[in-house]
């Protein structure tokens, strides 16, 4: 076993990362004190169902648990739970806890993970306007839709989609609203874009391009949504799907270096002697695509957990993984292997009419970069061991 320490590893944050970390500390042999601290009421939860069949009703809240509530006290955790950290003393080694309580630390392990983005419109405080990123959220978004017929998605990514397939299959009437020229264009090639919009107007989804949002109306709740170019959208409930931002707060203030989230190298080690930080609040150095990256996924949260626990327990680690993402959107299952950031080419193998296609993005080196399988698990499956390698197709 490894030797336990009279301070405690705290964790910060009881998410998928914070979760997994302790799994992992244990798993390795650390048995000494561990406390996780989370700011939800609630253990740590999946969050990838939430805008799918959590918010359609298909899945209570039980199941979303990542353990058990006897998991934690068999593994000694003392956790904390609807509890804030108010600050980091990186050179003190302590934690302060919003109630005033000072925590020693003998590590420290930040998995503080994103905030849903904001749009600062008029309307947006107005009882009707959500975001999706708890428990707590869904269930206000589902309140809402049990009230209306409409819904308005501010934005048309994987989120807005998503939320967009189950409203429209509770027979809402949906409006996509996305400033971009295509949906998913920071992420999906004209090709697969073209298939999800096609899929979402097929189902009756109304979709406006290139069109920003001036505002949302109504007085006291939500009644309309107000165009950039002025047009008004009656909507019940409106949803704000428009990216996440790491929570570096706590970090920066303590002086911890950040860069589009907290800043971490191949051991997942940050700029203060042992703090360590893994999931989406963090960024590090990818040899895979040559830049720092921020992920936002299970798989990220869950391996670079992994490498932060043995990183903390004094293993070597050199953190480079193949990022990959998923989407359910009615029947179809979008998989994505690699970052297509940057493609020189992209190929299509099969047919999009058929509904089974993947598309492979190429760099002009002729390295394959990343591959978008759309209901094809054997391509995203091939996919995973072919990215950085030379394209062969």
């Amino acid at each position: 076993m490894v030797e336990s320490k009279s301070e405690p590893f705290v964790i910060v944050g009881a998410g998928q990362a914070g979760a997994q970390a302790v799994v992992s500390l244990r798993q390795g042999g650390y048995d000494g004190p561990l406390v996780l601290i989370g700011a939800e009421t609630q253990p740590p939860y999946q969050r990838p169902p939430l805008s799918k069949k959590f918010l359609a009703g298909e899945m209570e809240a039980e199941r979303l648990f990542l353990r058990p509530d006897a998991f934690w006290e068999s593994q000694s955790v003392d956790t904390r739970f609807a509890t804030e950290v108010s600050a980091i003393d990186p050179g003190a080694k302590t934690i302060a806890l919003a109630s005033g309580e000072i925590l020693s630390y003998a590590k420290l392990l930040l998995a503080t993970g994103t905030v849903a983005r904001g749009i600062p419109v008029e309307g947006v405080e107005l009882d009707g306007v959500a975001t999706l990123r708890t428990i707590d959220d869904v269930d206000h978004l589902r309140e809402r839709l049990a009230e209306t017929e409409s819904l308005a998605i501010i934005g048309g990514g994987y989120i807005g989609l998503e939320v967009a397939a189950v409203a429209n299959q509770m027979g809402k009437q949906v409006t996509v609203i996305e400033a971009q020229e295509r949906v998913m264009q920071r992420v999906v090639s004209p090709t697969v874009s073209t298939f999800f919009d096609t899929l979402h107007r097929s189902h009756g989804v109304e979709i406006e391009l290139n069109v920003g949002l001036g505002g949302f109306l109504g007085e006291g709740r939500l009644e309309a949504v107000r165009l950039a170019d002025g047009r008004v959208i009656e909507a019940g409930a409106a949803l704000v799907a428009v990216g996440a931002a790491p929570r570096t707060g706590l970090a920066e203030a303590a002086g911890i270096a950040c860069d589009n989230g907290i800043a971490v190298d191949e051991a997942c080690r940050t700029s203060a002697p042992d703090v360590f930080a893994a999931g989406d609040c963090t960024s590090f150095p990818s040899a895979l695509y040559g830049r720092r990256l921020r992920l936002e996924s299970v798989q990220n949260a869950i391996d670079q957990a992994k490498a932060a626990a043995a990183s903390m327990l004094g293993e070597e680690v050199a953190y480079d993984p193949v990022p990959w993402f998923w989407s359910d959107q009615y029947d179809i299952k979008l998989q994505i292997a690699g970052l297509s950031t940057g493609y020189s080419s992209a190929h299509v193998d099969g047919d999009p009419e058929e509904r089974a296609f993947s598309v492979s993005y190429v760099a002009e080196d002729g390295t394959l970069l990343a591959v978008d399988a759309i209901n094809s698990p054997r391509a995203h499956m091939l996919a995973r061991r072919a990215v950085g390698k030379p394209f062969e197709g």
